[in-house]
C-alpha cells in the first residue's frame, strides 16, 4: 500500500475516533464536532508527508487527553459520591 494510502487511512480513523469520544464533551457534542470538522478542513489542503505525520502526531496526543479528561471526570463523580 503506497505511503499517501497509509496516512490517509491513518486520518480517517483519527477522525472516526475524535468523533466517537467527542460524544461526551463536556461543552456538547455538536460544540466539539463542529471544531472537530473545522480543524479537519482547515488542514485538508496539506500534502507535505511529514506535516500530515506531525498532525495526526497531535491528534493522537488530543485523544490521550480527552481520555484523560473523561477519566478524571468519572474520579470525580465516584469520589464525591462517597466522601463529600
Amino acid at each position: 500500500m503506497s505511503q499517501q494510502r497509509q496516512l490517509r487511512n491513518q486520518v480517517i480513523q483519527l477522525y472516526r475516533t475524535l468523533y466517537f469520544m467527542g460524544k461526551e464533551y463536556p461543552k456538547g457534542s455538536l460544540w466539539f464536532h463542529q471544531r472537530l470538522k473545522n480543524a479537519f478542513i482547515r488542514n485538508k489542503e496539506i500534502e507535505d508527508e511529514e506535516k500530515i505525520k506531525d498532525l495526526i502526531k497531535r491528534g493522537d496526543y488530543v485523544v490521550k487527553e480527552l481520555e484523560s479528561l473523561y477519566q478524571l471526570r468519572k474520579y470525580r463523580a465516584l469520589k464525591s459520591r462517597y466522601y463529600d
